[in-house]
């Protein structure tokens, strides 16, 4: 007989408690190995591909694609025995249950993925839970009957006596077709999704659906059914047959839209807030010319150690900070407000925050002083293609001492940072630029650049941020200062 086993959500670290399903490498059907990828999630650290602990076939999909589902809810079912016996028609479904014939009359399983054994046909199945919004999963249930537009529709669908489907019964509730977003508008908007007819790709319920049910007008017609095709409006239908009922719910809702807060954006926010709120921020800004340093990197570039590396005037900043940071290590410490400490950290992890697709990351350069200048330059670029990829793991997101944050590459100049909660100071380094400077008592262009350094005054002053930046600046306006570091 078939063993089916339900794969639950794992923690994927730092004791996260939900991921979003980003996307399915699995269809019901497939066959599977042993640590094979089956599915992409998105944590609120970073994106996680997930491989299959067992061999076999999978039956059922329990989540969707932008589905949020909290650790260690089943998302899929796998049939572990796919070869083993097929049980008895007997063994379809709990007594008192009506048999099941499908389209080419075989019980074995329900269209939808189900099989004997989530129903108590073997006796040694696993319980899968049900996620919130999808009503439970019936061993004998086939797929869903896509609804007409006729009044009766729902009756049909759950009379036994209509020659629909027979799985129904008159205490089986429909389970109406809606992702959980358009389930959440509904039940904002008090509109019961039941009443609903949907109009989206295979009757699935949109939002739009939901807002013209919940504008329409309490007047002895059905508010939630659209006219069907061909139906021409009449006098006696009232406003909401007309184009005015249209205009009515359509201007807001053609030009808005809106995306759940979730995963990366949402751990940002709270991170930025619990920062902003915490730690008393205060911003300096220098400007330096970087013609020197512009110049050394013109020529470490045709030099045998960088060649293959990606030397950039980020790596350059990155290092500069590094080296700072010896001088000045308030900048690279942390206030422990539980123990009433400061901690000085003789290590440098380095926070690079980076752009994706998915929003704001920062992942760290462990030991980053230990780093010569081209070891950080691979070092950076390394970690800002996996984020950018969605790759970086969960580990290399956490513990950072620093932060610095390129903001040039957008041709900003300057902005004043956040400090990551933890940290207590970050860097941002901002476009060079070519412009008018006075050397030597003449006007001649140079390359010139913005940085402005945030940090927690709880523990850095005045005159230790000033240090910690003028000493940033002369390393990149003179990189010959390095021997005097």
């Amino acid at each position: 007989m078939s063993e089916l086993k339900s794969f639950p959500l794992p923690d994927a670290g730092e004791g996260l408690t939900e991921a979003e399903i980003i996307n399915w490498h699995v269809a019901p059907g497939d066959e599977v190995d042993v640590n094979q990828i089956i599915v992409e999630i998105e944590t609120a650290k970073a994106a996680v591909e997930l491989p299959c602990p067992w061999a076999g076939v999978v039956t059922e999909l329990l989540a969707e694609p932008g589905q949020t589902v909290e650790v260690g809810t089943p998302i899929l079912t796998i049939d572990v025995d796919p070869n083993g016996a097929a049980p008895s028609p007997g063994e379809q479904a709990p007594a008192g249950a009506a048999a099941e014939p499908t389209s080419t009359g075989s019980t074995a399983a329900s269209t939808n993925g189900s099989s004997s054994a989530g129903s108590g046909g073997s006796g040694g199945d696993e319980s899968v839970a049900t996620l919130v919004g999808y009503g439970p999963s019936k061993p004998s249930e086939v797929k869903r009957r896509r609804r007409t537009d006729s009044p009766g529709a729902l009756n049909d669908a759950v009379s036994p006596s209509s020659g629909g489907n027979a799985s129904f019964s008159s205490t089986t509730e429909y389970v109406p077709l809606a992702k959980p977003p358009v389930r959440k508008l509904a039940k904002e908007l008090g509109v019961d999704l039941r009443t609903v007819t949907g109009h989206g790709t295979g009757g699935v319920i949109t939002r739009e659906d939901v807002h013209r049910a919940a504008a329409a007008p309490v007047n002895g017609t059905t508010p939630a059914t659209a006219p069907a095709a061909g139906d021409e409006p009449t006098a006696e239908a009232g406003p909401a047959a007309g184009p005015a009922a249209g205009s009515a719910v359509a201007p807001s809702d053609a030009r808005e839209h809106r995306v759940p807060i979730r995963s990366v954006r949402k751990a940002t926010a709270q991170a930025m807030v619990s920062s902003a709120f915490t730690a008393p921020h205060v911003t300096e800004f220098l400007t330096v010319d970087v013609t020197p340093m512009m110049e050394l990197r013109d020529r470490l570039k045709n030099q045998p150690a960088y060649s293959g590396v990606r030397l950039t005037p980020l790596a350059f900043a990155a290092k500069a900070m590094c080296m700072a940071a010896k001088r000045t290590p308030e900048a690279n410490a942390s206030w422990d407000e539980e123990n009433e400490e400061i901690v000085y950290k003789d290590y440098i992890h380095l926070g690079v925050a980076a752009a994706t697709q998915r929003g704001l990351i920062v992942p760290k350069v462990r030991d980053a002083d230990a780093m010569n200048l081209a070891e950080l330059a691979a070092a950076i670029d390394d970690l800002t293609d996996a984020a950018r990829a969605g790759t970086t793991p969960p580990a290399d997101m956490v513990n950072g001492t620093i932060t610095i944050t390129n903001v040039g590459v957008f041709g900003v100049d300057t902005g004043t940072p956040i400090i990551n909660p933890g940290e207590s100071a970050i860097l941002a380094f901002g476009a060079i630029r070519d412009t008018p400077w006075v050397v030597d008592g003449q006007v001649v262009p140079r390359r010139v650049c913005q940085l402005a350094l945030s940090f927690d005054h709880r523990l850095v002053d005045g005159q230790q941020g000033s240090q910690f930046l003028a000493d940033v600046g002369a390393l990149l306006s003179d990189p010959a200062v390095a021997m005097t570091f």
